[in-house]
């Protein structure tokens, strides 16, 4: 029998935020396996971990692929080893693949700080295809890549009621060579609002999107001076980010709430 968790992340409330499979491990499983459990599982993340040196290793698969990297699911992983698993250090190293060393701070008030790379945006010419993916054309279109064979566009509109009515027309996706699409504006009661849809791994809107915030805390703190901003992802489960952007990284800051535990017969 191995461990599973349920966790709810970047909430405060049960049914809110985005929900990510935890499973801890003491070894690797092989891929194929990890891979049907993420598909079982169909939900935007599953987070496996094995302890290793001074930390832990710390992958993320979609129901349809692993990915590079994963906000959501790694603060629910850092709030199933604290809550659950009886890590006791202030701090959590995870190892990861493809987007290097990633901390979680375990704060004073109960809530989970993640330092993440930052990463840099550059415009795109590719609109026609992600207007054609929106079903509506944006201001301005950016990108910015999580790995060398992984990016999302950042598609940028003037207002909180133009990402609201965003329809994405799934079927033109397959076009698109990227994880998925940000859709950003500035917020009305919070420095910037976002969606995300990723069809193409599996996702057709993401809840809330930790990574993507290491686009768009950047793109923002740029734009409106200030390297600390409040953040809201308007899906309709919603989210709430803190960001603070301090050169190559980014900390998100956010909390969790458990949903269910139990046990998967391997």
């Amino acid at each position: 029998m191995t461990r599973i968790f349920q966790v709810d992340a970047f909430t405060d409330q049960l049914f809110g935020g985005n929900p990510a499979a935890v499973v801890p491990l003491e070894r690797w499983l092989d891929d194929k396996t990890l891979q049907c459990i993420a598909m079982e599982n169909n939900l935007a993340e599953t987070a496996y971990t094995v302890p290793a040196g001074n930390g832990y290793e710390l992958r993320w698969f979609t129901p349809a692929s692993e990915v590079a990297l994963c906000g959501h699911a790694t603060l629910a992983t850092a709030h199933v080893l604290y809550t659950h698993l009886e890590h006791t250090d202030s701090s959590i190293n995870f190892f990861t693949r493809q987007s290097g060393t990633l901390t979680v701070d375990k704060l004073s008030d109960g809530q989970l700080a993640m330092s993440f790379p930052s990463i840099a945006v550059h415009e795109s010419a590719d609109i026609q295809k992600v207007t054609a993916a929106l079903g509506v054309k944006p201001t301005a279109l950016y990108a910015g890549n999580y790995s060398a064979n992984e990016f999302d566009y950042m598609a940028l509109f003037d207002t909180l009621g133009q990402i609201a009515e965003v329809k994405p027309v799934i079927s033109a996706f397959p076009a698109l060579t990227s994880r998925g699409v940000i859709v950003t504006s500035a917020g009305d009661d919070c420095d910037f609002v976002s969606r995300y849809f990723a069809p193409n791994f599996g996702i057709e809107e993401d809840p809330v999107t930790g990574s993507a915030h290491c686009l768009l805390a950047p793109y923002w703190a740029g734009v409106l001076g200030e390297n600390k901003l409040q953040a809201r992802q308007v899906s309709a489960r919603g989210g709430v980010l803190g960001c603070v952007v301090d050169g190559d990284r980014t900390v998100l800051t956010g909390g969790c709430v458990d949903y269910l535990q139990g046990e998967i017969s391997l």
